[in-house]
């Protein structure tokens, strides 16, 4: 009997532990980092390069199609374009150079050191997410990380959780079948989990 009442007693707290977190979780998942917007080194706009300029997002993050990270330039990427401006309007990086966040590139690129750029998107480590099969497969860059050429300063779109990874690849089946194609984005754990 007193076992019994031990054992109710315990499971009365965990419900209300599992209440109380339930509460405080207020409507993300646990994980979800939708919105994280950090302040970062260089004060990059999405909305400049790929949205005015029309720069296409593989043109910087050249690993995107080989490989399973999209990556992100090199300083020498960066200052190839701007030294290029920079001389056809006849100045020189940071000396007459009018903007300071590009200043910051031309001394990082004098000192040869990277651009410590804060990480938005991150996955655990136990899915495996390859870019270059998702976007050889012609899936838009936008799908997973929004409407990524309109944000001044990027922020994470989506909750990147497998609910909707699943949901995008039922999807994309559902379309295949319904033109008499086999369906080719995999539903199975082994596909992502290793």
């Amino acid at each position: 009997m007193r076992v019994r009442t031990l054992a109710l007693a315990g499971l009365v707290a965990l419900g209300a532990s599992l209440m109380i977190l339930a509460v405080s979780v207020d409507t993300k998942l646990l994980g979800d980092n939708s919105g994280y917007k950090p302040v970062q080194p260089i004060a990059y706009s999405h909305a400049l390069h790929a949205g005015e300029l029309k720069l296409d997002c593989l043109f910087c993050h050249t690993g995107a199609e080989k490989s399973k990270h999209a990556g992100i330039p090199p300083v020498s990427t960066c200052m190839k374009c701007h030294e290029a401006i920079l001389n056809k309007a006849g100045t020189k990086p940071g000396v007459s150079d009018p903007s300071p966040e590009i200043a910051k590139l031309a001394k990082a690129m004098q000192e040869g050191r990277p651009i410590e750029w804060v990480r938005i998107h991150r996955l655990p480590s136990y899915v495996d997410f390859p870019h270059s099969r998702h976007v050889n497969a012609g899936v838009a860059c936008q799908s997973c990380h929004g409407e990524i050429q309109g944000m001044e300063r990027v922020e994470q779109f989506s909750a990147l959780t497998m609910g909707e990874c699943l949901a995008c690849h039922r999807a994309e089946n559902e379309k295949l079948q319904l033109n008499g194609k086999p369906p080719a984005a995999p539903t199975d754990c082994g596909a992502c989990h290793h």
